[in-house]
């Protein structure tokens, strides 16, 4: 058996950072100091942000991500700001199409989440061309992107990896598990996958690894299915799923192959069915990811690049990534934290993502209970 090895950064240093950045964010310049003479704004308050996000069947989108973002940018331009929103439904041509419509309209800058990053480079070049700045968020998109704000998704991979692995306990390498990858067009997905196998490899058996088509929790159910056909459902000891909705296909497989005592299972994303798998010990974990922090930093950023704000802009975009086409792109990233039963009080009830009565409904009640959530 082979020895688990530490994180490259620990929870308490992840904890920390996130604690540093969220005081420094509301700053609203991360402490940058200057003469505003060395600023050069091209537009007051009066701005446009477009919005393109990816799908709807992670509800993050809908219920965290744009409300958010809308509220930072009124709350940046003193109300006089405007969001333009449009979720492209997983469909890579319609999200093409709705860029397209928002530099006819000629909006200030665009926030955008790409269905598939390789497929968008064009449109984000057309919006270059067109003088519209575009900064690629939570998934970085190919072509001139002018910043990056999402999450450390290597990271996010080693601590679903580390946790499965915890889990499942005394490992072997000859203990099989079931990798249930992201869509293979979002480029987080190779980075989760990279870090979760960064802790997998050499510990336990991959028996089956799936790249699931648009991240579809049906699709990960039939990959599933196809696994369980393939390995036996008594002789897979862990699942690592990389997000939540697919981690729930994950389990109704099981449940159809009649497994009543389910293997460890991760997931992403802290949704609210996860969270109350979690508590019923259906689900082992998942991984919070502070949506306030990346939508407000994104929404920061947006505004301080169309008024002009460099300095401002940089230091809101302290890293640097590389995509496949564009080299050093200035970046913010999140850190996270692996959501447990144990800490659901200090992650998502703390900072205010749900209430006590949306997790504890009367099918839960007794879980709260059991962990100590009142």
């Amino acid at each position: 058996m082979r020895p688990l090895r530490p994180l490259r950064r620990t929870a308490t240093a992840v904890a920390a950072a996130s604690t540093m950045t969220l005081s420094l964010a509301a700053c609203g310049a991360l402490g940058v100091t200057g003469d505003s003479s060395e600023a050069s704004p091209t537009k007051g308050n009066d701005l446009t942000v477009g919005l393109l996000l990816p799908e709807t069947a992670n509800t993050r989108y809908d219920k965290f991500d744009f409300p958010i973002i809308r509220s930072k940018v009124l709350e940046l331009t003193d109300k006089q700001g405007s969001v333009v929103y449009k979720n492209a439904d997983a469909d890579a041509g319609k999200q093409e199409t709705q860029l397209e419509q928002m530099i006819a309209d000629q909006v200030d800058v665009i926030l955008l989440d790409a269905v598939d990053a390789h497929a968008i480079s064009g449109g984000v070049q057309k919006a270059k061309d067109a003088g519209i700045p575009v900064i690629a968020y939570d998934r970085l998109a190919e072509g001139p992107i002018d910043a990056y704000v999402s999450f450390d998704n290597e990271l996010v991979g080693e601590v679903q990896g580390r946790s499965l692995l915890e889990a499942m306990g005394e490992v072997d390498s000859s203990d099989k598990i079931v990798m249930m990858n992201g869509s293979p067009t979002d480029p987080n997905a190779k980075q989760f996958k990279a870090g979760a196998l960064s802790e997998l490899n050499g510990s336990v058996d991959i028996a089956k690894s799936y790249d699931t088509k648009d991240w579809k929790p049906e699709n990960a159910q039939a990959n599933m299915a196809a696994a369980i056909k393939s390995i036996g459902a008594n002789n897979i000891k862990g699942v690592y799923s990389a997000n939540d909705g697919m981690a729930g296909g994950v389990i109704k497989a099981l449940e159809a192959a009649g497994v009543t005592d389910l293997p460890p299972i991760t997931g992403q994303d802290a949704e609210l069915d996860a969270v109350q798998r979690i508590l019923a010990g259906e689900q082992f974990m998942s991984v919070y990811k502070s949506y306030p922090q990346e939508a407000e930093s994104a929404a920061e950023m947006a505004v301080a690049k169309v008024q002009g704000h460099d300095i401002q802009f940089e230091a809101l975009a302290q890293d640097q990534v590389d995509s496949p086409t564009d080299k050093k792109i200035p970046a913010l990233l999140v850190p996270v934290v692996a959501l447990t039963k144990q800490n659901i009080k200090d992650t998502v009830l703390a900072d205010g993502i749900y209430e006590v009565s949306d997790i504890c409904t009367a099918q839960y009640k007794s879980d709260c209970s059991a962990a100590g959530i009142k």
